[in-house]
């Protein structure tokens, strides 16, 4: 238990719960969070964006660069599809998802440097 890094584990635990309700989104359409009505699919792009988010600037601290750069990616992109969820905007959705994808050829690129 002693070489579990507690920011990885508020990390994976949050990134689980996103995980958690976009499997429960199926039989649980929508949730009701402090009086709003959020469909169960866009509150989980907010969890998962919010689990990227805190684990960003904790790992560059830390000094692992791609993993920061990769966590604040995955941050922006999946908050702007919550985001454009929440206000309707067609232009945060493409915003988003071309965050996401350009987080996607950032690893891939870095993963090449890797061999």
């Amino acid at each position: 238990m002693s070489d579990l890094d507690p920011v990885s584990v508020v990390v994976g635990t949050i990134v689980g719960v996103a995980g958690l309700l976009l499997f429960l989104q199926p039989t649980v359409r929508v949730i009701e969070l402090f009086g709003a009505r959020i469909p169960t699919f866009v509150l989980s792009s907010g969890v998962l964006s919010l689990g990227f988010a805190v684990g960003a600037p904790a790992y560059l601290r830390r000094g692992y660069r791609v993993r920061g750069v990769a966590h604040a990616i995955g941050a922006v992109g999946f908050g702007g599809l919550f985001f454009a969820a929440g206000f309707g905007s067609l232009l945060l959705l493409w915003a988003g998802l071309a965050v996401v994808i350009g987080g996607v050829l950032f690893l891939a690129a870095e993963s090449r440097k890797l061999e």
